[in-house]
């Protein structure tokens, strides 16, 4: 290796780890909401429409966990976990933007400017679908935080709450479902739009990652599996 460059720890296990969750939790999710999505077409029986959004759901829940995590390592973790240091908030931002403009090549010990648009346009969505996809987990089959509270305000009788069922109108006061399914709408709306927009910027993501790899050679790529990024020894120091 050249002696001006060296191994620099910059991305904590708990930062991977919640990297790696994601990518795995968030793409599952993919795939089951566009078959959700497309079960009509696919001829997939209510019953299976009920098995496939239970599943997305509690896949959701890995996911919400895992994002929640994160968000309290911003505010309470150490190094790059902290958000000061990965969104495009802190002082001297608009700076290092135009900075990147004269230097282009330019290596940073954590993400470059637009790394840090990136993560905050990504985090910005997967809050929106977290937020979103709970009210409507809580609306269509019913499950927590929510499902219990529509549950009841839909009954006709509340103490007998347990025989509402996902597709089903035993117990339900078709009015008060209509009315919650209004309350719904804009989640659903946001959620498909957050969804098209995350199959937009995940790509990317990926795209951004590969030239900013091939510009800055700092072993990003795998950095995001060991934590250690390359580096030369004047910039190793925190900016």
């Amino acid at each position: 290796m050249n002696r001006q460059f060296q191994q620099v720890y910059v991305w904590s296990k708990y930062l991977r780890l919640f990297h790696w969750i994601n990518v795995s939790v968030v793409m599952l999710l993919i795939v089951l909401g566009l078959i959700i999505f497309n079960a009509s077409t696919l001829g997939i029986s209510n019953d299976g429409k009920i098995l496939l959004k239970t599943i997305h759901v509690i896949v959701g829940y890995v996911f919400a966990s895992n994002l929640v995590i994160r968000i309290g390592m911003g505010f309470f973790g150490k190094g790059y976990e902290r958000w000061r240091k990965t969104l495009p908030f802190a002082k001297g931002f608009t700076a290092e933007l135009a900075d990147l403009k004269q230097q282009p090549d330019k290596k940073h010990k954590g993400h470059n400017p637009l790394g840090k648009l990136m993560v905050g346009a990504l985090l910005l969505s997967m809050c929106i679908q977290m937020v979103s996809g709970l009210v409507i987990a809580g609306t269509d089959i019913y499950y927590p935080p929510l499902g219990q509270y529509f549950a009841k305000s839909i009954a006709v009788d509340s103490s007998k709450v347990e025989m509402i069922k996902p597709y089903s109108k035993e117990n339900v006061d078709e009015q008060a479902y209509q009315a919650m399914r209004e309350v719904r709408k804009p989640f659903i709306t946001a959620h498909v739009y957050t969804f098209y927009f995350l199959c937009f910027l995940i790509p990317l993501h990926i795209i951004g990652v590969i030239i900013s790899e091939r510009r800055e050679k700092t072993a990003l790529v795998s950095s995001m599996i060991n934590g250690y990024k390359y580096l030369p020894k004047q910039e190793r120091e925190d900016k």
